[in-house]
């Protein structure tokens, strides 16, 4: 015997996007044979919606609702800075101008780059070399060699020349962003952070280093969520 739906309110309340025929539900239907045509394959979607309900009530047992049930918080922010490990706010717009003038150079001798030496405002860095290396990657490969360097610092300490790397891969991350590099650069701020509560004094080498990576990350790149407050 053929089923026969019953009529549906929200059927009636909803408009057709196609044009279909009727479809007459007292005719046999075997629906283990492919559909041959445009019009059985419209006819066998309108049989199986209509053998669908028009409210599911879903079986929930409580019992498993009272269980303990663990929950993961990713902190989207950083690590607020200890007390007098933060930049002041003239400290960091002069990194953020000094990286702008830096990545225009870049852009203008892209494809022939020239080494010269970066202004001493800027610690730890002067290596044009490594510039000329990374300005000649197509952006692809920068976000992937951002991508490595940055999972790779997830499970390591931070070292100098490491900053360096990634300092010149930001300086050579063409803007907008995409999705993936926005991402990432997040990332590498949250953990440049997380390295820099670690350190135990003020004075090591590697604050400066850590503050001029957020800095760029949330200042050049309108991340400000994770800026530090000046100290």
């Amino acid at each position: 015997m053929a089923w026969v739906p019953a009529e549906s309110a929200v059927e009636e309340l909803m408009p057709r996007l196609l044009p279909v025929e009727p479809c007459d539900f007292t005719e046999a239907f075997d629906p283990s044979v492919p559909p041959r045509t445009p019009q059985e394959y419209l006819r066998r979607v309108q049989i199986e919606a209509a053998q669908c309900p028009d409210v599911v009530v879903a079986q929930i047992d409580p019992r498993k609702l009272k269980r303990k049930q663990s929950v993961n918080i990713s902190l989207s922010g950083c690590q607020p800075a200890p007390e007098g490990y933060s930049p002041t706010l003239q400290w960091q717009q002069q990194q953020v101008a000094q990286f702008s003038t830096v990545r225009q150079s870049v852009n203008k001798h892209r494809s022939h780059w020239k080494s010269q030496q970066l202004d001493s405002n800027v610690t730890m860095i002067g290596f044009p070399p490594l510039l000329s290396i990374v300005s000649r990657m197509n952006q692809a490969t920068v976000t992937s060699v951002l991508e490595y360097l940055s999972n790779w610092f997830g499970e390591r300490d931070f070292t100098p020349e490491l900053g360096r790397w990634l300092y010149a891969l930001l300086a050579c991350l063409e803007k907008p962003l995409l999705p993936e590099a926005h991402s990432l650069i997040r990332q590498l701020a949250r953990r440049c952070s997380e390295v820099r509560l670690l350190v135990d004094s003020k004075d090591d080498e590697r604050v400066p280093a850590l503050n001029l990576l957020i800095c760029l990350v949330s200042r050049y790149f309108d991340q400000r969520d994770l800026a530090d407050e000046p100290s």
